[in-house]
């Protein structure tokens, strides 16, 4: 049903040349966003970062084919690395596959029953404060790459804030990211700058790497091993891809299939595994750069983003390392400022809206910000709102009834 629902849309896309231009200039933007934290989440879960970036090409690729959510970007990153992390410094890096290959049909499952129904029942307040929560977590992971001495790092990612923000005024067709990465990077390249750069995260470059053996025998043994950090990775990667789904859907009043983005996540996850990458889910940051900053809608932005990385990685990976990391700091920057709900913690807001909510909404931006566990925080918010007494509930759903009309004056 969604495949037929989906084509037309690629097709336009196909057929209109300045809509292809768009979409894959979106992917190109997208691609160039998702280098340094997919590098810098291999390191956290002690993977090659080489490979999880080609695991990365695979997801990305795949997903724009039977994902069920349009231009949301996946990638072998995000909360997913941290699950894999203890299990690989504790028992090793060969137990990664199985572990990824069982919790892709954990994930194939839980499509299959259709309980992704299920995301429906997450309360606005809760969404709002994972929103909020990532805005936070995005911008401080960039700080230690523009808070410097150097005037040339802090001179760097203030230029990249003005060219990403005053660029789109007068150049409509190229993406200002992409304006502000090819310039500043010809800049320190031409100029002998020596300065961090993305190929300071990790080592990247050369061959494909691939088709994983498995290392460990698949016995009871192992499987005691490997089924907690499965379901972990099945569940996290779920929740943010699903959450994803749901955002992408409201900043383009377009619905998705969430059953159809469950069973691919896990179809996916089990190829990633093959090519010895740890599991993914939908990058949150990238896909607002792709949807937000690139304006990408279509299947095509994300397929571009799949095959730019992939470009990147083999042939293009000397050009890449140049990349000053200040400059990619100073874009998801901007993408931090972006996803935070800045209307939710208006005094207005804030006056209006039921105490429980307000409540519920900062329980998921602390839990979320302190365990850096996007998963946890989301469940923190949910159980919160299931236990506050129904007394403050209702009282504050007369508040917000009395209180709308208000507003809109």
């Amino acid at each position: 049903m969604s495949h037929t629902h989906a084509s037309p849309r690629t097709l336009s896309v196909l057929r209109s040349p300045s809509l292809l231009m768009r979409e894959t200039l979106a992917g190109v933007i997208t691609a160039l966003a998702l280098i340094p934290e997919v590098i810098s989440f291999s390191v956290v879960a002690g993977v090659d970062p080489k490979v999880s970036l080609f695991a990365s090409v695979v997801l990305c690729l795949s997903l724009s084919v039977i994902g069920g959510r349009p231009a949301m970007v996946t990638a072998a990153a995000g909360s997913v690395a941290l699950v894999i992390g203890p299990m690989v410094h504790q028992h090793g890096a060969q137990y990664i596959l199985p572990a990824v290959l069982l919790a892709g049909l954990i994930q194939i499952l839980f499509g299959a029953l259709g309980m992704a129904r299920l995301m429906r029942f997450i309360p606005q307040s809760v969404m709002t404060g994972f929103v909020n929560a990532l805005g936070i977590l995005i911008f401080f992971a960039q700080v230690p790459h523009f808070w410097s001495r150097s005037p040339l790092i802090v001179g760097l990612f203030v230029l990249t804030l003005l060219i990403v923000l005053w660029a789109p005024r007068y150049i409509k067709s190229i993406p200002s990211p992409l304006i502000a990465i090819v310039v500043l990077t010809l800049y320190t390249v031409t100029s002998g700058q020596l300065l961090p750069t993305v190929g300071d995260e990790g080592s990247i470059g050369g061959g494909l790497p691939g088709i994983t053996q498995m290392l460990v025998p698949l016995n009871l043994q192992t499987l005691s091993i490997i089924w907690p950090c499965a379901l972990s990775i099945a569940f996290v990667g779920l929740m943010e891809s699903l959450l994803t789904a749901k955002l992408v859907d409201e900043l383009t009043a377009t619905p998705s299939s969430k059953r159809r983005e469950s069973i691919g996540l896990g179809v996916a996850n089990i190829l990633a595994g093959f090519f010895g990458g740890i599991a993914g889910c939908a990058m949150i940051g990238q896909t607002i750069v792709n949807v937000e900053m690139g304006k990408g809608r279509s299947r095509v932005s994300t397929l571009a983003a799949g095959l730019v990385l992939l470009l990147l990685v083999t042939a293009l990976s000397e050009v890449m390392a140049k990349i000053p990391m200040a400059v990619l700091a100073g874009i998801m920057a901007i993408v931090a400022i972006k996803t935070f709900n800045w209307q939710s913690i208006r005094p207005a807001t804030v006056k209006g809206a039921p105490v429980a909510e307000t409540l519920v909404m900062l329980v998921t931006v602390a839990a979320t910000v302190s365990t850096g566990n996007l998963a946890i925080g989301v469940l923190g918010g949910i159980i919160l709102m299931a236990i506050l007494p129904a007394r403050l509930r209702r009282h504050s759903a007369a508040t917000a009834e009395t209180a709308s009309p208000a507003q809109e004056k």
